[in-house]
């Protein structure tokens, strides 16, 4: 049944496509088989969207590129997986940055080293988180303030959901709670998409998750969007206030989407898998994706770049992981 989840995307099979790839037009492919991007998460959340548009701008990179979707143990599954793949540029993964930054700083048995085990290829998007209600809060709260102060109130109804245990919303959300002085119930999903189910159906209060899997709820009314973790208010939601202006600053975040290789891959490979994806990142289809998701880009990403952007998130977020008390996990 899995296997009919997964996007296969081939060159006989998406001749709609091949005029608007950003590879369609080179002869040369950079592999000589077929190219699979995991995902670690369900299909619907961001990661798997992601995963998804840029496959299909990869068109010509491979006889053809698959997007499998390993959910499981917060994305560990995924990345343990591509551990263990041939290091011929083959397997991919593309995760967001809580797996490889922040799970070394939880998990006393990691399966991976994400410095060690991985190869760097390159970030495709960036996104700050956002806090949406449910029908589970009141109408008549509409702001932050309004919701800490609910929360204070009810205290055994003051929770929140994110996509993992571990994961960069997840320590947001704990970094926001201490700046309010809120102390709400941290719930894990197996996943962004099964947390916003659970959101929607009333079954929490809020959600702590990139924007883009908030965003068509709230802009149908079924959410309502307290804030924004990001430095500056988003463009797709300009009313909606920073956690700055909310008076939460401590908890400013954001969460990159990079795609990774096995270790010993050749750097040959991986630099030419790098062009492939920065020409994908640039193309019009996935740029008209990340305005639609609410994403910034990094159309010019380097592997070089994004291993030294890797080391110092890995440092920042254990300072945060070991301030917020957190005990470190089997």
């Amino acid at each position: 049944m899995n296997h009919k989840r997964n996007l296969l995307i081939t060159v006989m099979g998406i001749l709609g496509w091949v005029g608007t790839s950003a590879l369609a037009q080179q002869s040369t492919l950079v592999l000589s088989k077929p190219l699979k991007i995991v995902v670690g998460f369900p299909p619907g959340g961001s990661a798997d969207t992601l995963a998804r548009v840029l496959a299909q701008q990869l068109v010509g990179v491979a006889p053809s590129v698959i997007v499998d979707n390993k959910p499981g143990a917060g994305g560990r599954i995924a990345l343990e997986a591509l551990k263990n793949s041939d290091p011929d540029g083959t397997t991919l993964v593309l995760t967001p940055a809580s797996m490889v930054a922040v799970y070394p700083h939880i998990y006393r048995k990691l399966p991976y080293d994400p410095v060690v085990d991985f190869a760097p290829v390159g970030r495709v998007a960036a996104a700050p988180f956002i806090v949406a209600v449910g029908p589970q809060v009141p109408a008549e709260v509409k702001t932050l303030a309004d919701f800490i102060k609910w929360g204070k109130v009810n205290p055994t109804l003051a929770s929140y959901g994110s996509s993992g245990a571990g994961s960069i919303p997840h320590f947001t959300g704990v970094a926001l709670g201490k700046a309010a002085g809120l102390d709400w119930a941290h719930i894990a999903y197996k996943g962004a998409a099964p947390a916003m189910n659970d959101l929607l159906g009333g079954q929490v209060a809020a959600n702590v998750s990139v924007m883009s899997n908030a965003l068509p709820h709230v802009q149908s009314g079924k959410l309502r969007a307290l804030a924004v973790s990001s430095s500056q208010r988003n463009v797709v939601l300009p009313t909606v206030p920073t956690f700055a202006e909310a008076g939460v600053k401590e908890a400013t975040a954001i969460e990159w989407f990079g795609v990774f290789a096995p270790a010993k891959t050749p750097t040959e490979v991986v630099n030419r898998l790098n062009q492939a994806i920065v020409a994908a990142v640039r193309s019009k289809p996935f740029q008209e994706a990340l305005i639609k998701g609410a994403f910034d880009s990094y159309s010019s990403d380097s592997p070089s770049t994004f291993a030294s952007a890797l080391k110092s998130d890995i440092d920042r977020w254990g300072q945060i992981v070991k301030a917020s008390g957190f005990t470190p996990e089997d």
